[in-house]
């Protein structure tokens, strides 16, 4: 079958339609690592963006003294700046003054690469669009529930996690989504400090084979695949939480 495969692909580039990464085992195995790595490009950074939006709204609602502005002011630095000087920033800025270790052969190498860099860098960046997403799904909860929740005993705090925040991501779906469509398409910058994604190893393919076009419209379909991808998992999970009958009106 899978000589079957790359003979078909083989005869469609005789005709102009150049796939080498269907029929040529090294680039196959260059864009196999570049998609494992754009998919864990997306998998740790959404989940660590969206612990520190919820982390960061928490702190909004509840947080006493310094705590708020800080989240405020690290909210308003990472949404008005570039993601590609963010990433800039952490990989020569920052990297240049972090310890460097040794290798096997005794050669320096830096303790956090591209690739971690990327991470924090995608991480903050979406975190800080998640803070507003969660504030906002916080704030369209109706005071009438906290109120009730205070009357059955429950203190602020409490009243809070149990059940301001339950009801207030039910109101955050649809903001999140998009907010992680733009983190799955924001992957892509992490070319700009040599990360082995999809877009560099596409680049370093299309170079060799010059099979730009094809390439281009592999990641096109790809990238489509991918926020769909989103979009699905977020609606199904907004479906399995939904409550009869809650977002109806005011929110009551």
């Amino acid at each position: 079958m899978i000589t079957e495969i790359q003979t078909y692909f083989r005869e469609l580039a005789a005709s102009g339609i150049n796939l080498t990464i269907f029929y040529d085992a090294f680039d196959f195995d260059r864009f196999v690592t570049g998609f494992g790595n754009t998919l864990l490009l997306i998998l740790i950074s959404a989940a660590c963006s969206i612990a520190l939006g919820a982390a960061g709204a928490a702190v909004l609602t509840l947080g006493r003294g310094p705590a708020p502005a800080f989240i405020r002011g690290y909210v308003a630095l990472f949404r008005n700046t570039p993601l590609i000087v963010q990433m800039y920033f952490f990989y020569f800025a920052v990297g240049s003054i972090m310890p460097v270790g040794r290798n096997e052969l005794g050669l320096p190498q830096p303790l956090i690469g591209s690739f971690s860099w990327a991470i924090i860098s995608l991480s903050l960046y979406a975190g800080a669009f998640n803070v507003e997403t969660f504030r906002a799904g916080i704030g369209a909860v109706h005071g009438s529930y906290e109120e009730a929740a205070l009357a059955l005993g429950y203190n602020r705090r409490q009243a809070f996690f149990s059940v301001t925040v339950p009801l207030a991501l039910r109101f955050s779906f649809a903001s999140l989504a998009n907010n992680l469509v733009d983190l799955t398409k924001a992957t892509t910058v992490a070319y700009a400090v040599g990360v082995a994604e999809l877009l560099y190893v596409s680049n370093q393919i299309w170079s060799d084979s010059l099979n730009t076009i094809e390439m281009m419209n592999v990641m096109l379909v790809i990238y489509l695949t991918l926020t769909a991808a989103v979009v699905f998992i977020i609606n199904r999970v907004e479906a399995a939480m939904r409550l009869p009958g809650f977002g109806l009106g005011d929110g009551q």
